[in-house]
């Protein structure tokens, strides 16, 4: 407890899923953190929950793809807490899942905006801060298709990829700042981005077994917040560059052979309710 005492943290799409997960965790662990989302209600409820105990949570409407607003959540943080240590660009937007030519050209833009653009946009903000300031932590949110070809999400798994090289140049360029820059890729995790899918009409049997998949694979998001913390605390000082990886091959393993044993011995499946919507492919 309290490895984030005397920090103040910005977590960007902190409404829902990963992102309030990681709110609630850095608040346990002592940070004043700052969340944003996309609407008024989202965030004041999101806040509601999280200011527990005098907790110093915050939180604002902010359009990652607005340059001017994300500097507008630089300068409210350290108005609100009097400094910034911390940066997590997570918000994102997995976009519909079906062939690349099927995809309205504006999705697939938009898509590549929240996830490139927007990391772009909070990784220049938070490091012109840390830079001057000699210290902090900038952590960008990878996800499936960063280190390969995500067919059928091209735009998601596209953007991951431009977002893990963006990643890494920055922390080559960077290495004598005193700021740590890293990846965190925390493998599937149970959010709506996974369990409420938009799918191009004619690919919806490519997704009948994906809540097994999920049961097999998927971790809640309260899990996947220890990786989060380490990187943000003092365990990094002095490193940058770090990529971690939360999904690997004993994980595979392991989840097939779970699902496996469920099957064998007859057990109930757990219930994982995929909700699919059904959109027509772009003329």
């Amino acid at each position: 407890m309290n490895r984030l005492n005397e920090k103040a943290a910005v977590i960007t799409g902190g409404t829902r899923g990963i992102g309030l997960a990681l709110a609630k965790a850095f608040r346990d662990e002592g940070a004043a953190v700052m969340i944003c989302g996309r609407s008024q209600a989202s965030v004041e409820s999101a806040v509601n929950l999280l200011r527990i105990n005098d907790a110093d949570v915050r939180g604002m409407v902010v359009d990652v793809t607005d340059l001017d607003q994300v500097d507008d959540l630089r300068r409210r943080t350290i108005q609100e807490f009097g400094r910034l240590d911390i940066w997590v660009n997570n918000a994102g937007y997995p976009g519909p899942y079906g062939p690349t030519l099927d995809i309205d050209p504006q999705t697939f833009y938009q898509v590549m905006q929240v996830n490139a653009i927007g990391v772009y946009y909070g990784s220049r903000v938070a490091m012109s801060h840390f830079v001057k300031q000699h210290q902090g932590k900038l952590i960008n949110l990878l996800g499936h298709g960063a280190k390969g070809p995500l067919p059928f999400q091209n735009a998601y798994g596209s953007s991951k990829a431009w977002v893990r090289n963006f990643t890494k140049a920055l922390a080559v360029e960077t290495k004598d700042s005193g700021v740590g820059v890293f990846s965190y890729s925390p493998g599937m995790v149970l959010t709506d981005m996974l369990t409420d899918v938009e799918v191009i009409l004619g690919s919806e049997q490519r997704l009948k077994n994906f809540a097994t998949v999920l049961r097999m694979w998927a971790n809640p998001p309260e899990a996947v917040t220890e990786k989060a913390i380490w990187l943000a605390s003092s365990a990094t000082d002095g490193k940058t560059g770090i990529e971690v990886y939360l999904f690997s091959k004993s994980k595979l393993l392991a989840g097939a052979l779970k699902e496996g044993l469920r099957s064998i011995l007859r057990r109930p499946a757990p219930i994982i309710d995929v909700k699919t919507r059904v959109i027509p492919p772009a003329k």
